[in-house]
């Protein structure tokens, strides 16, 4: 049996607001690219999987017809965008044919989770998913439609009663949070910078979930400035303590790569290295939580050659069973591509640190709240822990 997917299809790069806007579809043909011609994808147990447009009922299962009819039109003549429903915005651009674009993202996410739910396949991975902004009723933030939802609720009507949604980009989840805000069957965990400093301006620790699904809602707002040793700190002090007492049947991870130091539009410091070493966890959470049932999804990132592909890369390797060495110089094939197609030179290793080790510390071995990355997880923790029986001081 197959034991990984990886989705991709040539037509994401329809996916394009235009000249000038950060989320650019090279992000993806490099990432590709890259983990091609590492040779992650030259293995009898990976299947790289064709994308399919999402069907209207699948979209519909999450966003509003209104929606959905405004997409549609302005996909078809993008004169006629005025901005409702978000469409048509300077943040998401209308463009030709992003109704058929971002459909294509959506069916792909459906298509991973419906494989790996019903065991046809043990892990899958989309790059062009994790369009997490995007509301029931409005397009938001680069984000048309929420294949992340989308994907979630096909579980849901599927069977599953317990999906685990980990969000590591970093900018707060908010469109998947809103989708299962009052569900019981979903847990949401954002890792995030704060709201305050950064778009979408929510995803406060104080923000825990609906009436009928109290401490669902997880959110870690991390300070401007937090760097590979708070970052994954956060990540120990929190994620597995709440995923255990969950007990997820299945993992959905979306792993926007925009908390790296080199990211133009966020303050996060995090590197290649400790990206690599999250990618890892959330595999191992899965593994040890969910019988290994993983769909792993992008995201943001807008550093398009330095970081994305590379970040990408580390997590298809995961995905595949094939963690990449972030010691190890990317491919020839790749810089070259690289400097000719762009005109800017490639990154000559997969990470950042040459080697040096990360030292997070563990939450149990002392914190201090005079310290800002510690007292944003303390404010989680005691908002999330006692909830579910835990002790937000000693668990």
């Amino acid at each position: 049996m197959t034991s990984s997917w990886v989705m991709w299809d040539e037509r994401y790069s329809t996916y394009d607001f235009g000249p000038g806007h950060p989320m650019h579809p090279s992000r993806l043909d490099l990432t590709h690219r890259l983990s091609r011609d590492l040779g992650l994808l030259d293995h009898d147990d990976v299947q790289v999987r064709p994308a399919r447009a999402a069907t209207e009922a699948e979209l519909l299962s999450v966003h509003t017809r209104d929606l959905v009819e405004t997409v549609r039109a302005v996909s078809a003549d993008p004169r006629s965008a005025t901005g409702r429903h978000g469409v048509g915005t300077e943040d998401t651009p209308a463009f030709a044919g992003m109704h058929e674009a971002t459909s294509l993202a959506v069916g792909a996410t459906v298509d991973a989770c419906r494989a790996v739910w019903t065991g046809e396949v043990d892990r899958a991975c989309n790059i062009a998913g994790g369009l997490h902004h995007a509301m029931p009723q409005t397009a938001s933030g680069f984000c048309v439609y929420n294949d992340v939802a989308v994907g979630i609720q096909h579980l849901l009507d599927s069977g599953a009663e317990r999906v685990l949604y980990l969000d590591l980009d970093v900018h707060h989840g908010d469109g998947v949070e809103r989708c299962f805000w009052n569900e019981p069957r979903v847990m949401t965990v954002s890792v995030h910078e704060t709201g305050r400093a950064l778009f979408p301006g929510t995803g406060f620790p104080g923000d825990t979930g609906g009436p009928k699904a109290p401490d669902t809602a997880v959110n870690i707002a991390l300070p401007p400035g937090t760097g590979d040793e708070g970052w994954l700190r956060a990540y120990q002090a929190v994620v597995p303590t709440l995923a255990r007492a969950f007990d997820p049947q299945i993992v959905v991870s979306q792993h926007g790569c925009d908390c790296h130091y080199a990211d133009p539009l966020a303050h996060l410091s995090v590197s290649m290295d400790a990206l690599a070493v999250a990618y890892g966890w959330v595999r191992e959470l899965a593994d040890d939580l969910a019988g290994g049932r993983w769909v792993s999804l992008g995201g943001g990132g807008y550093e398009l050659i330095e970081v994305v592909p590379r970040a990408w890369t580390h997590l298809i390797g995961v995905v595949t069973g094939r963690p990449v060495d972030p010691l190890l110089e990317t491919p020839g094939s790749w810089q070259q591509h690289v400097e000719q197609s762009y005109g800017a030179p490639a990154p000559r290793r997969m990470g950042d640190r040459d080697g040096r080790e990360i030292r997070y510390g563990r939450w149990d071995d002392g914190y201090d709240l005079d310290d800002p990355v510690d007292g944003a997880i303390m404010a989680t923790r005691r908002a999330c822990f006692p909830g579910w029986g835990l002790d937000p001081y000693l668990d």
